[in-house]
């Protein structure tokens, strides 16, 4: 069994399904064969195995790998938390004032329940 460091595509694991099918296309037949096995063995998705078994398949009848490093940084890579926050003040939203606790205009805030007396 193929060890996740030895795998033809980096961070395999931790890739979303749509750029997964995507990246197997830069692949030749013994990657994607390493990795198919691999998926079997381990999450054994039924669109990412249908989807391995496709192209292998074409790839026996002759397709050739599309071009491209698989191992490449690509859009579609999970953010590591190293990487940092993409919030600034340009896609804060507005600041928000919260009304006072039981104002009665606000149907969301209960009226406080303090004891009233009716006038003497």
């Amino acid at each position: 069994m193929t060890e996740h460091d030895q795998l033809p595509l980096p961070d395999y694991d931790h890739l979303p399904v749509e750029g997964l099918i995507s990246r197997i296309r830069t692949l030749d037949a013994t990657g994607l064969s390493t990795l198919l096995d691999y998926e079997k063995a381990h999450a054994n998705r039924l669109q990412v195995v249908m989807a391995m078994q496709n192209r292998l398949e074409s790839l026996h009848e002759g397709a050739q790998p599309s071009g491209g490093d698989p191992a490449a940084a690509a859009a579609d890579d999970p953010v590591h938390a190293s990487a940092g926050s993409k919030v600034s003040e340009a896609t804060t939203g507005p600041a928000v004032n919260a009304p006072s606790h039981g104002d009665p205009t606000n149907p969301a805030q209960p009226r406080s329940s303090g004891t009233h007396r009716k006038g003497t």
